[in-house]
This record gives structure tokens, C-alpha cells and sequence, in this order.
């Protein structure tokens, strides 16, 4: 599985946990959250569009800065 970061504008732990809620149903996926800094690293064999368009859905900015 590829690792994939993104930048996400999330400001609470109300935030990481609408990140988390969105993540979760996709289901086939592995993911970090580091809210200080407002990354995101997901692993998952899923293309970078839908795991972007997923994010997205959380109402925040969503930045993709690439493979880890």
C-alpha cells in the first residue's frame, strides 16, 4: 500500500474527529492524523483523487503534498 500525505485545515479534535469519521468508512484504509501540524497520512491502494475527494467532504481545505 502507498502512504500519502495531505495537508488538512483542521483547527480542533472536532476536526481530526470529522476526519476520522470520513476515513473510517472507507474502510480499506490506514491513517495517522498529526493535528498540530495539520497532516494526514493515509495508506491505501485507492487513487489520490478519491482519497481526496473523501477529505474534502470533512468541509475543510485539503492540500496533497505527496508519497511518504
Amino acid at each position: 500500500m502507498t502512504k500519502h500525505e495531505f495537508e488538512v485545515a483542521m483547527t480542533c479534535e472536532g476536526c481530526s474527529g470529522a476526519v476520522t469519521r470520513i476515513l473510517n468508512k472507507l474502510g480499506d484504509v490506514k491513517f495517522e492524523i498529526d493535528l498540530p501540524r495539520k497532516l494526514v497520512w493515509i495508506e491505501s491502494d485507492r487513487d489520490v483523487d478519491v482519497l481526496m475527494e473523501t477529505l474534502k467532504k470533512c468541509g475543510k481545505e485539503v492540500k496533497y503534498n505527496g508519497t511518504k
